[in-house]
């Protein structure tokens, strides 16, 4: 473990700039839909696309749980790049809803709550895109300093329930069980464990007499 926090703690000292981190970010959806104009998405246009955005928004919300690990672990200190990731998977689920509501629906919504109550996988994902919405517009100093450093950590540990169903969604949508749906489970899985961990961790090592102690919540 000491070896490859000597290898890692150089490299997490190079800083690439947060607008460099959105524009990379954007640079698969951009790709997808270069590939959608020039009619290169396969018989199934409309999925592939759905799926892809779709896709990117659950490995950026993965990718934002595995920060705290990664600078827990082998000190990877990405921790300047949590709230980039976190809203990348936020504008990729909405661009993903967008592209259902938009192309498979018309903007019917009549159709478009049929489909929630009626298909499993579509009311999963809804009530993911439902968790993210309020933490990506929380996502900023103003509201923390507004709801305060332990309810705003306790709001945006729901982000590991927007995990799982994100997880979920993707598992139903699939109507099969190949290998990558639940590959990210796994480490959705693997994340979630993780938290638990610490969290009877920190409790042990606190004590049975430390209940009273005021500390700040651990962050999401």
């Amino acid at each position: 473990m000491s070896v490859i926090r000597s290898i890692a703690r150089p490299a997490s000292r190079w800083r690439v700039p947060k607008l460099a981190a959105y524009i990379l970010g954007f640079a698969p959806a951009a790709w997808t839909l270069r590939l959608g104009l020039a009619d290169r998405l396969g018989p199934e246009p409309i999925r592939a696309l759905e799926q892809s955005l779709g896709l990117w928004s659950l490995r950026f919300l993965l990718a934002c749980l595995f920060v705290a690990p990664l600078r827990q672990t082998i000190g990877v200190d990405l921790l300047r790049y949590r709230r980039a990731l976190g809203l990348l998977a936020f504008y990729y689920a909405a661009l993903h809803l967008l592209a259902y509501v938009a192309l498979d629906h018309g903007f019917d919504w009549l159709a478009v709550w049929a489909d929630i109550v009626k298909r499993p996988y579509v009311t999963v994902g809804m009530a993911s895109f439902a968790i993210l919405a309020p933490l990506a517009a929380t996502s900023n100093n103003e509201m923390i300093r507004r709801l305060g450093g332990k309810a705003w950590a306790r709001l945006h540990r729901l982000v590991y329930a927007a995990a799982i169903a994100a997880a979920l969604h993707f598992i139903l949508i699939v109507k099969s069980w190949p290998l990558e749906p639940l590959v990210y489970a796994a480490i959705t899985a693997a994340l979630l464990a993780y938290r638990a961990y610490l969290a009877v961790r920190r409790r042990k090592s606190r004590g049975p007499f430390a209940s009273g102690v005021n500390r700040l919540p651990a962050s999401p």
